[in-house]
């Protein structure tokens, strides 16, 4: 039975629905780059706001690229609906979403999705476009007017028309809100429109300064690709054919500052933290969970692994982690209120180890370039600054350099991940065949003063001449003490 409205009433009893009107729903968010996250974090919550008889907050959808039509043409066949599937060691908890109401692709005519961001109903437009999704300079933090993300048709191209039209006819302001996983997400989101305003329209771009509120906020919940299992599932146990669930955990956070320029989702009535800094937060979750990610995952590739929980598994790969965050991490990560770091070095480990969600070590491996700048190296230059720990650092981004090199341990090719200076980056990984070293002259990630240190140089070529000759679990066991 085909997920629609009008079948819903038809599927399994245990199968979580809408009890709400939506055709009474203020299409007030417009969510730029609709994919798995954002349907299992902001749709939910705006979901139990909706089931609590908020009717002023429902979300109208989009998407920019190419690649979005079959999104669209999935959220149209299905009405905006979809399913929760929400899994962890006891079950599954199955509910589908109604909150997104409408969904407009803006490849190749943005027109629609201007006018939407422009229309008096909206007060908040949100984004996730991915780490790599921002025109700003990872080393600089300004404005990069040659990014990709800056050009015509992109989701920030659309924004800032959207955002003048809205000046051109006298419309209230509205809240741009980032969740996505970048530190100080408000500010880099305020940078790029900011930018891209005054290189058309300088007027423009002062209007923006003094009436659009960019808060900062830090999400997190855990949130594989939907798999075909996954579908299977829903039909064999809820008797519900959903093109496109989506699989996540229980856990859920979010952390968004108090700085709204327009109406505010009530988010008192959610298990949100409202907070006038983000930053310990955000710092707390991208230095640990994310930067957790990222060392195990290349690594774990390179081994042969597939799936997450298989690899926390494996117990060199789960006292790997425990060393990172215990060792390297841990130790300097600034304190965040209300949060004990030993409860939350805890939680990942247990999150990390869910084999109910099925996460992908290839969705780890996505945009190395632009994760390990933010999430790892501040680590390090913490750790170097005190005289610490920088090995197992070190070995994560070794066995990122092997996984670019295309061959895991057992002479298998590899198809890296989505990173949006592959090339850059595997040219660099290649010349390091020869010389190790060579890998820490992509400036990217490594700056000069960084690849100069020969703490650095030696960890790093220890490490990646290790992995070449003596593979990753037997160069783990060596580095653990096993």
């Amino acid at each position: 039975m085909k997920l629609r409205p009008d079948t819903l009433s038809e599927a399994d009893d245990r199968l979580g629905r809408p009890d709400y009107d939506r055709a009474r729903l203020r299409r007030s968010i417009v969510h730029l780059g609709v994919g798995g996250f954002h349907r299992a974090h902001l749709a939910t919550y705006v979901d139990e706001l909706c089931r609590a008889g908020h009717t002023e907050w429902a979300i109208v959808g989009a998407g920019v690229l190419s690649h979005d039509a079959t999104m669209a043409e999935v959220m149209a066949d299905q009405d905006g609906l979809y399913t929760l599937l929400v899994r962890d060691r006891s079950g599954v908890d199955a509910r589908v979403i109604g909150s997104i109401v409408d969904y407009v692709h803006a490849h190749p005519d943005p027109e629609p999705l201007i006018a939407r961001i422009a229309h008096p109903d909206t007060a908040l437009v949100s984004l996730t476009v991915t780490e790599g999704g921002y025109p700003v300079d990872d080393t600089t933090g300004d404005f990069d007017p040659t990014s990709r993300n800056a050009a015509p048709g992109s989701a920030f191209a659309a924004l800032v028309a959207g955002l003048a039209r809205r000046r051109d006819e006298g419309a209230p302001p509205v809240t741009v809100v980032s969740c996505d996983n970048v530190i100080g997400n408000g500010d880099v989101t305020r940078t790029a429109t900011l930018g891209l305003a005054r290189a058309t329209d300088p007027e423009l771009a002062e209007w923006i300064e003094g009436a659009i509120a960019f808060p900062n906020s830090m999400v997190d919940r855990i949130t594989p690709a939907t798999t075909d299992e996954d579908r299977a599932w829903l039909s064999r146990e809820m008797g519900l054919d959903d093109a496109w669930p989506v699989t996540t955990e229980p856990f859920r956070q979010w952390v968004v500052e108090d700085h709204f320029s327009g109406p505010r989702l009530p988010l008192e009535d959610l298990d949100v933290i409202v907070t006038e800094d983000v930053e310990p937060y955000e710092l707390f979750k991208l230095r640990l969970l994310n930067a957790g990610h990222s060392c195990l995952a290349y690594l774990a590739r390179v081994a042969g692994h597939r799936l997450v929980d298989e690899v926390m598994a494996e117990d060199r790969f789960a006292g790997f982690l425990r060393a990172f965050l215990d060792q390297e991490a841990g130790p300097v990560v600034p304190s965040a209120p209300g949060i004990d770091l030993e409860d939350y070095k805890a939680s990942l480990i247990t999150r990390f180890a869910n084999p109910a969600i099925g996460d992908q070590v290839d969705r780890l491996c996505i945009d190395g370039s632009s994760k390990f700048p933010k999430f790892l190296v501040p680590t390090i230059t913490n750790q170097l600054a005190a005289g610490g720990p920088v090995a197992l650092s070190m070995l994560a981004l070794a066995g990122w350099c092997r996984y670019l090199q295309g061959h895991d341990d057992e002479g298998n090719a590899i198809t890296p991940s989505a990173d949006p200076h592959l090339a850059e980056a595997m040219a660099f990984a290649d010349a390091a065949r020869e010389d190790p070293l060579a890998f820490l002259g992509y400036r990217r990630v490594f700056s000069e003063e960084l690849a100069g240190d020969p703490r650095i140089q030696e960890a790093f070529s220890a490490a990646l001449t290790h992995l070449a000759t003596l593979g990753v679990r037997t160069t783990l066991d060596r580095t653990l003490g096993r």
